[in-house]
C-alpha cells in the first residue's frame, strides 16, 4: 500500500515515538518549500536508540515498499537525515538539535505534530 507524503510523515513520526525518541515535529514545509512536503524532526539520547529507530524506521517502510533516496550522517554524528522524496526524517542528539535549531530555521512552516 502506497503512502501519502502525510501518512508516510504520521507513521514515521509513531515509529520513532514507539521507540521512545522526543520532541518529535512534523512541520509541513510544502506551504514554504519545494524541497519536501513535510519534515520530521526527532531527538534521540543516544547512539544506540538512533540505530534501532533508523533499523525500525527501514523495516516498516520497507513493508509499504518505501526506501529512502539518501541517508546522510552517522550515528555517531549527532544527526542522521533519511530522504523519501516528499517527506525528509531528521534525527538529532540533543546538543546538535539545538546547534541547528531547524525549527527556527523554518518557522513559516506550520507543525502538523508536535509529540513531546
Amino acid at each position: 500500500m502506497l503512502l501519502e507524503p502525510i501518512e508516510l510523515a504520521r507513521e514515521i513520526a509513531d515509529i520513532i515515538s514507539d521507540k521512545k525518541g522526543s520532541d518529535i515535529v512534523i512541520l509541513d514545509t510544502g506551504k514554504v518549500s519545494s524541497i519536501a512536503d513535510y519534515f520530521v524532526i526527532a531527538t534521540v539520547e543516544s547512539e544506540r536508540q538512533s540505530k534501532a529507530i533508523l533499523d525500525e524506521i527501514d523495516k516498516k517502510l520497507k513493508a509499504h515498499r518505501k526506501l529512502p533516496i539518501s541517508v546522510d550522517g552517522e550515528n555517531s554524528s549527532g544527526w542522521v537525515l533519511l530522504d523519501y522524496g516528499d517527506v525528509i526524517v531528521h534525527i538529532f542528539d540533543p546538543g546538535t538539535r539545538d546547534f541547528y535549531d531547524l525549527e527556527d530555521l523554518w518557522s513559516n512552516a506550520p507543525v502538523v505534530v508536535r509529540i513531546q
